[in-house]
C-alpha cells in the first residue's frame, strides 16, 4: 500500500441542514430510530492533513474543551488506519468554523472528511460501504457525510436514499448555547412514538422536527433565536442543536431577512446544496 502524498493537503468538512426530523421509535440498545432529510450548505470546517513517519495520529491544536483522544477525527483517522493495517501517521489541522452543539454536523463531518480524506491519501481503496460502517461507529450523522449527496435518512440515519432538493438559500441563526445531543434524546418529554411518513408527505409539507418543543425549552436561547427567525421567514430547528433556520427562494431576499435580525444574532446567510464540496476534492 503506497502513501499518495507529501505535502499537507486541506479539504473542506461541509455543513448540513435537518430540513424535518422525526423520532418514531427506540431501540433495545436505546438509540432512536428516525426519519430526517439531510442538505449540505456551503458553509464549513476546513482540515489540513500533514503526513508524519511517526506512525501517531495527533491534532495540530486540539479543540478547547476536547481532549484529543475524544475527538472524533483522531478516532475516525485511527479507525482507518487500524482498519487498513498502515503504518503512516498523520497530523491534522482544523479550522473549526461550524458551532459544537448547533445541529450542523460539525463534529460528524469532519471524521466523514478524515476517513474520505485519508482513504485517498494513504490509497487505502475502500468502498463507500467499508467507509459507511466506519463511520456509523463514529455517529449516526458520519455516513450521510460520506455519501455526500442530500438524503432521506432512516433507522439511526444511515439508511439513505438520495433526494433532489431545491437549493434554496438560508438564514441561519447561530445563538450564543451548546445543545447536548445526550440531554435531549433522554428527555422524559421527548415524543418517541410518532407515526413514519414518506417521502412524499415531506415534499407535500411534513416538515416537523420532533425535538424542537424539548430544545425549546430546555435552552431559552434556541426559544428566543426561534421567535425572532418566526418575524422574517419559517423558523425550523436543524437536528437536535441550537441553529434554527429559514429558507428563501434567493440570495436577495435571505440577505434583506438577515438584515431586518439585525446585530443582535450571529446570522449566516447560505446556500443549500444537493451535492458535498467535499466530492471535488477526492478526485
Amino acid at each position: 500500500m503506497t502513501v499518495l502524498w507529501r505535502e499537507s493537503r486541506r479539504f473542506p468538512a461541509p455543513a448540513k441542514l435537518n430540513l424535518m426530523l422525526r423520532i418514531v421509535g427506540r431501540r433495545e440498545d436505546g438509540y432512536h430510530l428516525l426519519q430526517t432529510v439531510f442538505q449540505f450548505i456551503d458553509y464549513c470546517d476546513w482540515l489540513t492533513f500533514t503526513p508524519r513517519e511517526d506512525g501517531a495520529v495527533r491534532l495540530l491544536e486540539p479543540l478547547p474543551g476536547v481532549p484529543e483522544e475524544t475527538d472524533l477525527t483522531i478516532r475516525a483517522a485511527k479507525s482507518l488506519k487500524a482498519f487498513a493495517g498502515i503504518q503512516a501517521g498523520v497530523t491534522i489541522h482544523i479550522e473549526k468554523n461550524l458551532p459544537m452543539g448547533g445541529g450542523l454536523g460539525g463534529g460528524s463531518s469532519d471524521a466523514a472528511t478524515t476517513l474520505l480524506a485519508l482513504n485517498h491519501l494513504w490509497g487505502v481503496g475502500l468502498a463507500g460501504a467499508e467507509l459507511k460502517t466506519l463511520g456509523l461507529a463514529l455517529g449516526a450523522d458520519v455516513p450521510v457525510f460520506i455519501e455526500g449527496v442530500a438524503a432521506w435518512a432512516e433507522g439511526v440515519g444511515e439508511h439513505l436514499t438520495p433526494l433532489e432538493l431545491d437549493e434554496v438559500w438560508y438564514v441561519v441563526i447561530v445563538p450564543h448555547c451548546h445543545v447536548a445531543t445526550g440531554r435531549i434524546f433522554n428527555d422524559p418529554d421527548l415524543t418517541r412514538n410518532n407515526l413514519p411518513i414518506t417521502i412524499r408527505d415531506f415534499f407535500e409539507g411534513q416538515k416537523d422536527n420532533h425535538c424542537l418543543p424539548v430544545v425549546a425549552m430546555a435552552y431559552p436561547e434556541v426559544a428566543a433565536a426561534l421567535s425572532a427567525l418566526s418575524r422574517v421567514g419559517e423558523a425550523r430547528l436543524t437536528g437536535t442543536g441550537a441553529c434554527v433556520f429559514a429558507a428563501f427562494d434567493t440570495e436577495g431576499l435571505a440577505l434583506e431577512a438577515a438584515q431586518r435580525l439585525g446585530t443582535a444574532w450571529r446570522t449566516l446567510v447560505v446556500r443549500g446544496m444537493n451535492r458535498s464540496p467535499l466530492l471535488a476534492y477526492l478526485t
